[in-house]
């Protein structure tokens, strides 16, 4: 099971958003881009996505860009999978021209891990994620000196 490039990168950008939620700072999408080094072609559909999924906002202007529309504490990883991926991929079960027992026992346990996978990504929330990346950060300056 692979998470596609559009939701990683969707993921990417949101970390971006999180890091300056605490300030109101917006970020632009070449900021977003240069950042995450994510094409600005694709970054403008995934924020586009994002913001009719209604988890940022984009503010006009000659200071504007985009932002989070919630707190990174209270947004996960399935709301920006649900979003990106489309709200039936949570549920989207396997069609099969033939049932068999063997199949149906496959599909379960294929909806198991699926289930399994889903239960991590409510885990996270983008909060967690910038935390995260401050330890390695942390980890790393560590190392240089």
């Amino acid at each position: 099971m692979e998470l596609s490039n559009k939701f990683e990168y969707a993921v990417l950008s949101l970390v971006a958003l999180a890091g300056c939620y605490a300030t109101g700072e917006s970020l632009q999408i070449r900021e977003i881009a240069a950042r995450q080094n994510i094409p600005n072609r694709y970054l403008e559909e995934i924020l586009a996505t994002l913001r009719r999924g209604g988890l940022i906002k984009s503010i006009r202007g000659i200071k504007g860009g985009y932002i989070l529309a919630r707190d990174p504490r209270k947004m996960t990883l399935l709301d920006a999978f649900r979003c990106i991926e489309g709200l039936d991929a949570v549920g989207r079960e396997q069609n099969s021209t033939s049932t068999t027992v063997e199949t149906e026992v496959i599909q379960e346990m294929w909806q198991d891990a699926r289930q399994a996978a889903y239960s991590v990504l409510e885990k996270y929330t983008l909060h967690d994620l910038c935390e995260q990346r401050e330890k390695r950060r942390q980890i790393e300056l560590m190392y240089y000196i």
